[in-house]
């Protein structure tokens, strides 16, 4: 009897909790247990890295029963896109890490005018993004390596989703900020919204159902662009109002040359971090590349379905950058450090179970969205090669996005280039063109070099020289 009475208690006590890291809350995350600050924070950010990662499963999920070339377009456009996400992604780092900073400082306004500085970037950003986009999508893929097939039906995909960067690097930027401020129940509800809005109109205009026109692979960039956009919409509706801990107003959209500098200038490591690495992707999707459309689709699905993993596991590495931010700015060092330390065993534990389920069931995972023998093969490869590394990327990612969390992007961008440029480059290639391995050699390659990271970032951030980090 009393056994069932605590099941019951305890289970009431984890439902409230959800409850409360689900809806907007007032908690100070520089005081009291450290597991609870963690988990009102990682559980929204965890699944709002998942709701973004839904884009993609989604639209890889329609679009294969296009055909091989239909997948090999949208993989291909995503490695290209991946520049776009480093920027935005890399932007928001350097955004997360000042707002936070001035959240543990108490200075909402100091966060709010950081916020309104990063939407001037934004802005800048997507003008050149967008345009570029539209007028060189074919072009791009070309240097990417496409087949004619494959240019013809990825086209109009580039170029609408180029096109619409702007819904991309706002809803990353704005979610940035909302993240670091402690509100990342506003980031996770921009993204369910956005999200439903996809999942609707993915197959309308796709295939043509009802009165919405067939634009076949294209329909899924036209679906995907507007449920980001009303996304944003949402954010800047919630921003405005003044809701939640930046309490931003119109005013704080004032230019501020100087703010504006100094937020590039911290940005500019977490840019190079992703640019960096997204170039990397890209080398080895074009060493793939080599062995046709089938290796290409393969890569692609795997990638797929490693996002919708990395995605969620993220979420708990921004939990701890928003944290080690915050703390930082309270003058609570250790428990900045303390902080970054449990996130990642919590990491560790849910990738390490993730691994050893992709390992064993990845032939089935890859199955669901292909029936052609070579993409199975090669997909099954990819995704169980990679599941081996999946412990010690886990640690990784909490690592490096503390180092962000503090404003020490710089440390990160230094080491991707040793890990990525080169260690992982030179060696997919070699184990990939000059061994049997085939593409599996560039798989192995990418587990080399995602090791090799984290145990550098981990080294490094024992030193603690991020602490005495100003932002």
């Amino acid at each position: 009897m009393n056994n069932s009475i605590e099941r019951q208690s305890a289970w009431r006590r984890t439902r409230n909790f959800l409850r409360e890291a689900l809806r907007d809350n007032s908690e100070d995350f520089t005081s009291g247990p450290i597991g609870r600050a963690l988990g009102l924070l990682a559980i929204p950010m965890m699944l709002e890295m998942a709701m973004e990662s839904i884009f993609a499963v989604v639209d890889i999920a329609f679009v294969s029963r296009l055909g091989t070339d239909a997948v090999a377009a949208v993989g291909i456009t995503e490695a290209l896109i991946t520049v776009l996400y480093g920027l935005a992604i890399g932007l928001g780092m350097g955004l997360t890490a000042m707002v936070s900073r001035r959240i543990g400082e108490n200075d909402p306004l100091g966060a709010a005018e950081a916020t309104g500085q990063a939407i001037w970037i934004g802005a800048l950003l997507s003008v050149v993004i967008g345009v570029g986009g539209v007028v060189y999508a074919e072009d791009l893929l070309t240097i990417m390596g496409a087949s004619d097939g494959v240019i013809e039906q990825g086209k109009g995909f580039t170029a609408v989703l180029l096109g619409g960067s702007v819904s991309i690097i706002y809803l990353f930027l704005l979610n940035a900020a909302f993240r670091g401020a402690g509100d990342a129940t506003v980031a996770l509800r921009s993204l369910w919204l956005a999200n439903g809005i996809n999942i609707v109109l993915d197959p309308c205009l796709i295939f043509g159902l009802g009165p919405f026109p067939e634009l076949g692979v294209t329909g899924a960039a036209v679906a995907t662009t507007i449920g980001r956009g009303v996304g944003v919409l949402y954010q800047l509706w919630y921003l405005l109002n003044g809701r939640g801990r930046i309490e931003f107003h119109t005013r704080n959209l004032r230019l501020n040359c100087a703010l504006a500098m100094q937020l590039a200038r911290i940005s500019l490591g977490g840019i190079a971090q992703f640019m960096i690495a997204t170039a990397s992707w890209i080398a080895v999707m074009r060493i793939v590349a080599v062995y046709g459309s089938a290796a290409i689709a393969a890569y692609t699905i795997a990638l797929r379905m490693m996002e919708f993993i990395f995605l969620p596991a993220w979420g708990l590495g921004n939990a701890a950058a928003t944290l080690v931010g915050q703390n930082l700015g309270a003058q609570k060092p250790d428990r900045a450090e303390k902080s970054a330390w449990q996130a990642a065993r919590y990491n560790a534990l849910f990738m390490t179970f993730t691994g050893v389920f992709l390992l064993i069931f990845a032939e089935f995972v890859t199955g669901l969205f292909t029936n052609q023998a070579d993409v199975l093969r090669w997909g099954t490869s990819c995704l169980q090669i990679m599941s081996i590394g999946f412990p010690m990327y886990a640690v990784g990612m909490v690592v490096v996005q503390a180092l962000n969390g503090a404003g020490d992007t710089l440390t990160p961008a230094i080491l991707n280039i040793i890990c990525f440029w080169l260690v992982q480059i030179p060696a997919a290639w070699w184990l990939a063109t000059q061994t049997a391995l085939g593409p599996n050699g560039a798989f192995i390659a990418i587990v080399i070099a995602e090791s090799l990271l984290t145990i550098l970032a981990t080294l490094l951030f024992r030193k603690g020289a991020w602490k005495l980090q100003t932002v």
